[in-house]
């Protein structure tokens, strides 16, 4: 969930689905949820990854047809990310 997504449809949704809200509500929402900094920081730095991952050309726009090459390419990503 974005904060441009914070609808109360969208909202109830996702928490039907078993999702809670990890981003920061909106200053003039009537009904603010409370903001766990730990757990933003933690979705903070997936996106972060998700980021740096797509900048490997092979990955965002799958050129391997099957998924075992896939999933093993996005493995040599994670390991060359955390080499840098």
């Amino acid at each position: 969930m974005d904060q441009a997504y914070q609808g109360e449809e969208t909202l109830r949704l996702a928490r039907e689905l078993g999702y809670e809200p990890v981003v920061p509500p909106h200053p003039r929402r009537r009904d603010p949820w409370p903001l766990d900094p730990v757990r933003y920081a933690k979705r903070n730095e997936i996106e972060r990854l998700f980021r740096r991952l797509k900048g490997f050309r092979r990955i965002f726009s799958r050129y391997d047809k099957l998924d075992l090459m896939f999933a093993a390419f996005v493995l040599f990503a994670l390991i060359v990310d955390a080499l840098k």
